[in-house]
């Protein structure tokens, strides 16, 4: 197992978050950037699309920030911005592909990390339109760490989605070919194969092929796969392997959706997690 960042001493490393702001109902930003921090790291936000909720909320309010972006990104050039990793998630449209490729070109040797953000269950979320899901696909081709679920892995490879539950073989022939496509190191969440468990694999060019396993809890939370994939980075960005990571990532996604279940509403307001910070905390040592 071959650790994808070295932390160095005293050093923050850097990482430019590009996802979403969501006002109400925890995912994107308002996800990354506290579980990012807590893990020691200073976090660059990007803004994607303002949201006034997720939407799985009525009435909720896009405004898409693609008209902005260049300049902003301009902006960091100018004042010698240095970036570690790059971390990308929901998109608003397919041009801000190639924003996050030409932030790629700047920062060479940044880490460069994929959550394909774009459907669940089967699903696409109802702000992707074709022309961005064939966009995100290609973005998925030249991550470092890719972290799909199971419907996005199937849209990536442009397949029909096979249901929640493949086969062990199934879900490593398929992070096969993601692999063949571009992405040096796979993740692939939420597999479910009706025996109480919720199934996670990670194999890449730094890891073997690795399965962790968690209870499957009887509901559904939003935001629980970018709890997922900034758990996953907060640990490589403290220095562990993949292996490592994803068991962190999946314990503590599962801990979080018991966190919830005692708050009011948590099944419509999204996954709670502020309690268990301390977690990530502790993967500095």
């Amino acid at each position: 197992m071959t650790p994808l960042y070295e932390r160095h001493d005293a050093y923050i490393p850097r990482i430019a978050a590009i996802h979403d702001l969501c006002g109400y109902g925890k995912c994107s930003l308002g996800v990354a950037i506290p579980m990012l921090s807590a893990a020691g790291c200073d976090v660059c936000p990007v803004p994607t699309g303002l949201f006034s909720s997720h939407t799985a909320f009525p009435g909720w309010y896009m405004h898409d920030t693609t008209d902005i972006l260049d300049d902003y990104l301009n902006a960091w050039r100018g004042i010698g911005v240095d970036i570690d990793a790059v971390y990308s998630g929901f998109l608003g449209a397919p041009e801000q592909v190639d924003v996050i490729r030409n932030v790629w070109e700047t920062y060479p040797d940044a880490l460069r990390v994929v959550d394909p953000v774009m459907a669940d269950h089967g699903k696409v979320y109802p702000t992707y339109t074709p022309e961005l899901v064939e966009a995100m696909a290609g973005l998925a081709n030249g991550a470092d760490i890719l972290t799909p679920n199971l419907t996005e892995a199937s849209i990536i490879l442009g397949r029909e989605w096979p249901g929640a539950d493949v086969s062990q073989a199934d879900a490593q022939a398929m992070m096969g070919e993601l692999r063949e496509r571009g992405a040096k190191n796979v993740v692939l969440k939420g597999i479910e194969h009706g025996d109480g468990l919720i199934h996670n694999y990670v194999w890449g060019d730094a890891v073997g092929f690795t399965e962790t396993t968690n209870a499957k809890l009887p509901y559904m939370l939003h935001g629980t796969g970018d709890l997922f994939a900034s758990a996953l980075l907060a640990s490589v960005m403290t220095g562990h392997d993949l292996a490592v990571a994803t068991r962190f990532a999946a314990d503590f996604t599962a801990d979080a959706m018991v966190v919830s279940a005692k708050q009011p509403d948590f099944e419509a307001r999204g996954v709670s997690f502020e309690p268990l910070l301390g977690n990530v905390c502790a993967l500095l040592g």
